[in-house]
């Protein structure tokens, strides 16, 4: 069997992580056999190798071999680009053709961006596999062909599939041995090796010196995440060659060629989650919060104002709608939540007469009912936001901060369908 090695030099392959190396060992074994392979990996780390390896080192080497990006054919030729049409099939389709599969016979037939394929499409090819049977568009005859398919994709197979864009079935036919390609930011030993192959070239294309990178430079473009992985750092590697003046390559220079370098954080990523649902939560735990500290605000303020002022009835009336928003509007609570309380022994009421000037001493207010726990707080908020929304969850929702979903869990977490907008 051919050596990794050797495959290396004669595909252009740069790099000994083992991700990659058991990648090319795993192709080498496949190749000689006739099973479907699908190969994986992040756009840009170089799956269009596997499938050109698979095919020069098969009994199939002599034959055709077509390589067919799935995702730059528009839905509506698609068909016609794999299976071929007849005369007349449809609009502009003035002469016969040959599709991808006719003239690949024998042969090995690439199918990049498998991903991408039309379910109606989807279902053609699953028969290809099963019995090498299709038919062109506009045809009702059966036509046999002899392919070995090769797929690649860099689509999450298992969420295509949950969400209906891809067939579980044809899946299973095309990955019967499935091929996985590591992302740049997992080779970190092969970027400044990848980095000096790249210089390299285009010095030789441009006819100019080779850019070198310095150590510093080399750790730093070891440490860059790189999402469009060799396809990025290619291009980098160019702009390098071409733009800069320097030959001799530090971080300073480096960082004004990676984007966003240094704010490379993790994304947030609004989803439905537990995780979600429990910081929606905590915001409306900090708006209750935040309220109660606003009605002891407003609690310390009357207070004050009956404290400074003996006519208690038109503190009362001029703070109404304050000592509703506290007590609410239950008629024996205000009256209470206003009385003076006579003083007796060690009472907080005292009236003396010391030096002339009188002194007061206010009892605590009496407040009849128990404080409210964060829960209850919470129900009362949900139940007045309710009322005030006329029972219409997304403006409740949006009133008190929170998702209308979460809102839609609370209410029957907490029995309080009556309240919504039958």
């Amino acid at each position: 069997m051919e050596s990794i090695q050797n495959i290396k030099q004669r595909f252009g392959i740069i790099g000994n992580h083992f991700g990659l190396n058991r990648a090319l060992e795993k192709s080498l074994q496949v190749a000689a056999t006739e099973i479907t392979v699908l190969v994986t990996g992040e756009s840009g780390v170089g799956k269009e190798n596997i499938p050109k390896i698979i095919h020069q080192f098969s009994p199939r080497k002599h034959a055709k071999y077509i390589a067919v990006n799935c995702g730059a054919i528009p839905e509506g030729t698609i068909d016609s680009e794999l299976f071929g049409h007849e005369k007349g099939a449809f609009t502009g389709a003035t002469s016969s053709r040959s599709g991808y599969f006719e003239v690949a016979d024998g042969g090995t037939i690439f199918l990049d961006e498998v991903g991408e394929l039309p379910l109606p499409t989807q279902v053609r090819l699953l028969r290809i596999l099963e019995n090498g049977e299709y038919m062109k568009v506009g045809s009702s005859s059966i036509l046999k062909t002899d392919v070995r398919i090769v797929a690649a994709t860099n689509v999450k197979m298992g969420d295509a599939i949950q969400k209906g864009k891809f067939r579980e079935d044809l899946y299973y036919r095309l990955s019967t041995v499935e091929i996985n390609l590591p992302p740049l930011r997992e080779r970190k030993d092969d970027i400044p090796l990848l980095f000096r192959k790249f210089a390299a070239d285009f010095a030789q294309k441009y006819k100019m010196p080779t850019v070198r990178l310095d150590e510093d430079a080399q750790n730093m473009l070891s440490q860059y995440r790189w999402g469009g992985n060799i396809r990025q750092l290619r291009n980098i590697a160019e702009q390098i060659s071409v733009l800069e003046k320097e030959r001799d390559l530090n971080p300073a220079i480096l960082r004004n060629y990676l984007p966003e370098l240094g704010s490379q954080l993790p994304a947030v990523i609004k989803s439905e989650s537990k995780d979600a649902d429990f910081s929606s939560e905590r915001e409306i735990l900090y708006k209750v919060l935040f309220d109660m500290k606003s009605d002891l605000n407003d609690l310390k303020k009357l207070t004050l104002e009956l404290m400074e002022n003996e006519n208690h009835s038109s503190v009362q009336e001029k703070n109404l709608d304050l000592i509703k928003k506290i007590y609410g509007n239950e008629k024996d609570t205000l009256e209470k939540s206003l009385e003076v309380i006579p003083a007796e022994k060690n009472n907080s009421y005292n009236y003396e007469e010391n030096s002339g000037t009188n002194s007061y001493e206010f009892a605590e207010t009496v407040i009849e009912e128990e404080p409210l726990s964060l829960l209850e707080k919470e129900i009362e908020m949900i139940k007045k936001s309710l009322k005030r929304s006329n029972g219409k969850r997304k403006i409740a929702a949006k009133e008190l901060g929170i998702s209308e979903r979460t809102l839609y869990r609370k209410i029957k977490q907490f029995d309080l369908q009556d309240l919504e907008d039958e």
